[in-house]
């Protein structure tokens, strides 16, 4: 797998990625957890999967991962996995998030998994836990979710922190979640801290069902920004255990001789303007799914056509709101 330079960052990624939200904690939103997992979500078993996943992305050639302090363990299964696998620090593209706190427990019937916080003491104290287990493997920092509400994108203090952490060269970017992404990530791309933007990629869901953010995403491309594409299978809606779906969608899987997800991860990938489209995969069998979208030749799908096959944000979000942590 090739790799290529995510915008202007100076970074070298691969069109795949690997998201570890779904591998380092026991309870996610994604479809049918309890058939990929099974059981026994012990931190030792979620631990060997977590490796077995980067084990088989890493040999594939795959050299961007993606994890997050909210995540459950998925920081310190990441770097156990780079020490006990001898990874060097420029051998792959490491980014993780700050801005929510893991608060489950490690239960599956947590009330509260995880909690938003996007001010200046959570900022450096949830650096100070991803700098310590990641090391100098840590290329990318993220706002996790940034979103109007927030205050994020206006709170100057957090703003100028992140200015520091560029300047002492950490690549600084922002992740955007809701139905208004499309008006963050502008309002990122015309952030100035010192006369300078401290952001330099953006990270927002786009899929067939969702992709409201893709002309904004394509303006950030073209401003230098790096792009990284994720939930582009909707948390499992976009599969096979996805139910309701146009049947647009099938016809066109049909078409192209490829099942539900190909499609979606092959139409992530096709879009020109994407730096890294991340798979979420908890097994080896669906990261081989992911890896197979790569050479799917579906093309760039017409703006007609996602028309026909895309939801209201509002009603994509309300949706995505609604599913069980499991």
């Amino acid at each position: 797998m090739l790799s290529r330079e995510l915008g202007r960052t100076g970074l070298q990624v691969t069109p795949l990625g690997l998201g570890l939200a779904a591998l380092g904690r026991p309870a996610y939103i994604n479809l049918g957890r309890e058939e990929d997992l099974g059981h026994d979500r012990t931190v030792p078993t979620l631990r060997r999967e977590a490796y077995d996943v980067l084990d088989a992305a890493y040999e594939a050639g795959v050299r961007y991962i993606d994890a997050a302090r909210s995540y459950g363990l998925s920081e310190e299964f990441l770097a156990g996995w780079l020490e006990d696998r001898g990874v060097a620090p420029d051998a792959l593209t490491v980014g993780s998030k700050w801005g929510y706190t893991y608060t489950g427990g490690w239960r599956l019937d947590a009330e509260v998994n995880e909690v938003k916080d996007h001010t200046l003491p959570a900022l450096l104290r949830q650096y100070g836990e991803s700098r310590s287990l990641l090391g100098r493997h840590l290329d990318l920092y993220q706002v996790h979710s940034a979103t109007l509400e927030s205050g994020i994108i206006e709170d100057r203090d957090v703003l100028s922190e992140l200015g520091r952490m560029r300047a002492d060269g950490l690549v600084i970017g922002v992740s955007v979640s809701g139905p208004r992404q499309a008006e963050v990530i502008r309002r990122v791309l015309a952030i100035e801290v010192d006369g300078v933007n401290p952001f330099a990629t953006v990270q927002a869901t786009w899929n067939l069902l969702e992709p409201s953010a893709g002309p904004a995403l394509a303006e950030a491309n073209e401003a230098g920004f790096g792009v990284i594409l994720k939930e582009v299978l909707a948390n499992g809606r976009l599969t096979a255990r996805g139910s309701g779906l146009p049947a647009a969608l099938h016809e066109i899987a049909r078409d192209h001789h490829t099942s539900l997800d190909g499609l979606a991860m092959a139409a992530a990938l096709a879009n020109p303007w994407v730096g890294v489209v991340l798979s979420g995969a908890v097994t080896v069998s669906q990261l081989g799914s992911s890896l197979r979208a790569l050479d799917l030749k579906v093309g760039r799908l017409d703006e007609a056509t996602l028309a026909n096959i895309a939801e209201p944000a509002d009603s994509y979000w309300s949706e995505r709101q609604s599913l069980r942590w499991q």
